[in-house]
């Protein structure tokens, strides 16, 4: 029971572990046992480089084009908000034609060339000033409300939430769609920028919202004079800043 094990029994179990021992001294080089020499490899440092050169030249044409038309770097502008704005802002909404004037509020500051440039204010500033705090906002309950009535009328389904959401934003797009094509059918040029248009066509889930709402009680009659109500009101509201809007 004592006497030690034969040499072959030694050997097999020694061999695992000068195994691990060739593999941590392998890994401390840089070498995997199953790639070799991988991370000092020139074929491999100079996909490395290439990967590198084309992950840089990806974020930057994203940026620049992103940027041009969705205008990425102006969000912090349209989310300047606060709450006395926006109880302001949906106060004007739902009684529009309580509110004036419509004019936005601009400033100055210096510009190139030695002239000076014009920029709005933020919400915050402007109660003029289009946000995308409140469309956002409106867009989500939109879509959690009108889940939660199907929930209550028994025809819950998780699809129901993508379908909504999905279906809501076409219709933005769609918005947005007819009105470029109606401005360059008509040559209206004019510099306003993309996420104008976006916040000025989600303010009409407000009225969305409360006509909803109005479902909840179950009268037909109330549901029609909301729905009526709040669609003279957005068309209103629209027609109010669409000389502003477009210039």
């Amino acid at each position: 029971m004592h006497s030690p094990p034969p040499p072959q029994l030694a050997t097999a179990y020694s061999s695992p572990y000068a195994s691990m021992q060739n593999m941590n001294q392998q890994a401390q080089q840089g070498m995997h046992p199953a790639y070799g020499n991988f991370f000092t490899d020139p074929t491999a440092q100079m996909a490395f480089q290439v990967g590198g050169r084309a992950t840089e030249a990806a974020g930057a044409y994203v940026e620049q084009n992103l940027g041009k038309y969705l205008q990425v770097g102006a969000l912090k502008h349209y989310f300047n908000v606060s709450n006395n704005y926006v109880l302001r802002k949906l106060s004007i909404v739902i009684f529009p034609w309580r509110h004036k004037p419509w004019s936005r509020s601009g400033s100055q500051r210096p510009g190139s060339g030695g002239q000076a440039d014009v920029y709005f204010l933020p919400p915050r500033d402007d109660i003029n000033s289009p946000d995308m705090y409140i469309p956002v906002m409106a867009f989500v309950t939109y879509i959690l409300l009108s889940t939660l009535l199907y929930g209550l009328a028994g025809h819950f389904d998780p699809e129901q939430l993508g379908y909504t959401a999905s279906f809501a934003f076409t219709i933005v797009l769609l918005e947005i769609g007819i009105i470029k094509i109606g401005c360059y059918l008509l040559s209206i040029n004019n510099d306003s920028q993309l996420m104008d248009l976006v916040a000025y066509s989600g303010y009409k889930f407000v009225g969305i919202i409360a006509t909803l709402a109005a479902t909840t009680i179950g009268s037909k009659t109330l549901e029609y004079l909301v729905f009526g109500y709040t669609f003279n009101a957005n068309a209103f509201f629209l027609v109010c800043i669409s000389s502003l809007f477009l210039g």
